[in-house]
C-alpha cells in the first residue's frame, strides 16, 4: 500500500502558475490526487519555447531551477491539484476494466494564446495508485522518441498531443539494462479517451457528466443546436467524435505513420494522435508493415488501421447507449447508424489527401489510378514518403529520383495514365510539382536515424537528437544540407527494426 500523500494544492513553485483543474473539480470520481516522485538530479534535457510561448510560460523561468522541479514532477505548481486519471481500455482487443494513470499526472489545464483549454501532463513521474506493479517511471530514450515524433506530426500538420520538456531525473531505471530515468511534460487539447468513457459507463451517475464535460470542452457547437431531445446531442457529440478519427486516421495514412498501440485507452476525444510509444513511420510501403515488438498478430500494422479505429469507435458507442436511448435496440440502431457512416468519411478524407498528394487538389483521384500506384510501390518496396516527392522531380523532368525506386518499364503505363489525369484537369507540369511538394514531406522521422540519435542520447549526446528535431519539424523545406536525412534505410533495417512501448 501505497504511503499517504500531502495535499497537493498546497505547493508554492510558482514557475508555472494560474493552472485550473476544472476535469478534478467537475469528474473528481475519475481521478485520485496525487504528486510526483522527487527527481534526485534533474537536468533539462530539450524544451520547446514555441511551445512554451504559446501556452503564455516563459520559457527562462521554466529552465530555472523551480522550472525544472515542476517539469520532473519534484514539485507541484503553487494552486495546483494534480491528480493521476483513472480510466479502461480495451488493449489488443482484451478488456482491461481498470488502466489509469500508472506513471503520470494531469498536472492541471492552462488556457493557450488561442483562448483554448489545454492539459499539461507529466509522463514518467512514478508510481500511482494505478501502476499496477509497475514502478511509474520512464526512461530518456522513449521520452525523448515521443517529443521528436509528436513534434514531426505537428509539423505535418495532423491533430496531436505535443511535447514541452524532457526532464532528465537522475535517477536509473531498470528496463534493458540500468538507463536514465526522465519525465516528458505533454500538453494535448485534454487527456479524455475512449477508455475514460469505458471506466465512467461501469461507474454509474458520472457518465451524463463526462459526456457533457467532453462537449464542452471540443465540441462545444453541440451545446447550442436545436434538439428535440436531449439524448440527440449525445449522437451528434458520437457523429463528431467518428468524423474526427476518420480525418485523424486518414491522414496517418497519407504519411505513412503507423501509431502500433491503437488500443482504446489510446483513442483520443479530441481527435488527437496520443502514445507514441511503439509508432513508426513506413520506409518500403508495405500495408502488413508492423514494428511494434508486441504487435505479435498485426493488429496494429499499417493498413488495418481504418478497421481497428472503427472497431475502437464501436466500444465508445457502447459507452453511450443509455444516454442516446432508453430502449437498447432503438440505441443499438441509432450508434449502428452513424459508425457505418466511418468508412465513407474515412474513404473521403482519404480520396481528398491523395488526390493533393497526385497533385490534383480540389478534385477526385481515379481510386484504380491510386491504387495500381500502391501495387508498384508495394511490388517493388518503394519508399513511402520517396515516391511522392519523385513523382513531383519527374514531373520537372528528373527522372533520376523515381528510377531508383522502381523500374522504369513497370511504372511507365502508370504514369502515360497519371499525366493524362493532370492534363484533363488542366495542371501544368512545374505548377502542379510545386503543389504536391508543399504536401509531400521530404524529412519525416526516418526510423534508423530515430534510432541512432535516441541511442547517442541516452549516452548523454543530444547534438544528433537536436539536429533530427530540427529537421523533422521543416519537413516540407528542401534544404542541401539536410541530404542525408532523405534516405531511406538499409532493407535489412526495415525487416528487423523494431519499436517499443516507452517503458
Amino acid at each position: 500500500m501505497m504511503a499517504a500523500i500531502p495535499d497537493p494544492s498546497v505547493g508554492t513553485n510558482t514557475a508555472v502558475a494560474g493552472l485550473e483543474s476544472t476535469f478534478a473539480d467537475e469528474l473528481g470520481a475519475l481521478t485520485v490526487p496525487w504528486q510526483g516522485t522527487h527527481a534526485p538530479d534533474p537536468k533539462l534535457l530539450v524544451l520547446n519555447e514555441q511551445l512554451a510561448a504559446t501556452l503564455k510560460l516563459d520559457a527562462a523561468t521554466l529552465r530555472s531551477e523551480d522550472g525544472v522541479g515542476i517539469l520532473s514532477g519534484s514539485t507541484a505548481p503553487a494552486g495546483a491539484k494534480p491528480v493521476a486519471m483513472a480510466y479502461a481500455g480495451h488493449q489488443f482487443g482484451g478488456y482491461a476494466p481498470l488502466l489509469g494513470d500508472g506513471r503520470a499526472l494531469l498536472l492541471g489545464e492552462l488556457a493557450n494564446s488561442d483562448g483554448q483549454r489545454v492539459d499539461l501532463h507529466l509522463k514518467g513521474s512514478g508510481r500511482t495508485p494505478f501502476s499496477r506493479g509497475g514502478d511509474g517511471f520512464a526512461v530518456v530514450g522513449p521520452m525523448l522518441r515521443e517529443y521528436l515524433v509528436s513534434e514531426a506530426i505537428h509539423s505535418l500538420g495532423i491533430p496531436t498531443t505535443r511535447a514541452l520538456s524532457v526532464v532528465a531525473t537522475g535517477q536509473l531505471v531498470r528496463r534493458y539494462g540500468a538507463e536514465p530515468g526522465a519525465v516528458l511534460a505533454r500538453v494535448a487539447a485534454s487527456h479524455l479517451r475512449v477508455g475514460t468513457f469505458e471506466y465512467a459507463v461501469r461507474q454509474g451517475e458520472v457518465l451524463q457528466p463526462l459526456a457533457d464535460y467532453a462537449i464542452a470542452r471540443h465540441y462545444p457547437e453541440l451545446t447550442g443546436l436545436p434538439v428535440k431531445l436531449e439524448s440527440d446531442r449525445y449522437l451528434a457529440f458520437f457523429e463528431a467524435v467518428v468524423e474526427a478519427q476518420a480525418s485523424l486516421v486518414a491522414r496517418w495514412m497519407l504519411t505513412g505513420f503507423v501509431h502500433g498501440v491503437m488500443n482504446t485507452d489510446n483513442t483520443t476525444i479530441s481527435g488527437e494522435t496520443i502514445d507514441y510509444g511503439p509508432c513508426a513511420f513506413l520506409d518500403a510501403f508495405d500495408p502488413a508493415a508492423v514494428f511494434s515488438s508486441i504487435d505479435h498478430g498485426g493488429r496494429y500494422a499499417f493498413g488495418n488501421q481504418p478497421a481497428a479505429m472503427k472497431w475502437n469507435l464501436a466500444r465508445f458507442a457502447e459507452t453511450l447507449l443509455t444516454l442516446i436511448d432508453t430502449t437498447p435496440d432503438d440505441a443499438i440502431a441509432a450508434v449502428s447508424a452513424v459508425l457505418d457512416t466511418f468508412d465513407e468519411r474515412y474513404d473521403s478524407h482519404y480520396a481528398a489527401g491523395m488526390s493533393a498528394k497526385l497533385g490534383v487538389a480540389g478534385k477526385l483521384i481515379d481510386r484504380a489510378l491510386v491504387d495500381d500506384l500502391l501495387t508498384l510501390m508495394e511490388e517493388h518496396g518503394a519508399d513511402w514518403t520517396g515516391s511522392f516527392r519523385a513523382l513531383a522531380d519527374e514531373l520537372r523532368g528528373n527522372s533520376t529520383s523515381l528510377d531508383g525506386l522502381m523500374p522504369r518499364e513497370r511504372i511507365e503505363p502508370w504514369l502515360e495514365r497519371w499525366r493524362g489525369t493532370l492534363t484533363k484537369h488542366g495542371r501544368g507540369a512545374a505548377e502542379t510539382a510545386d503543389a504536391m511538394d508543399r504536401v509531400n514531406p521530404l524529412y519525416i522521422p526516418r526510423n534508423h536515424q530515430l534510432d541512432a540519435a535516441l541511442r547517442a542520447a541516452t549516452d548523454g549526446e543530444l547534438a544528433p537528437f537536436e539536429k533530427l528535431l530540427e529537421v523533422v519539424t521543416h519537413p516540407f523545406d528542401r534544404r542541401d544540407e539536410w541530404s542525408d536525412y532523405t534516405t531511406p534505410a538499409p532493407r535489412s533495417f526495415g525487416t528487423t527494426f523494431q519499436t517499443f512501448c516507452g517503458t
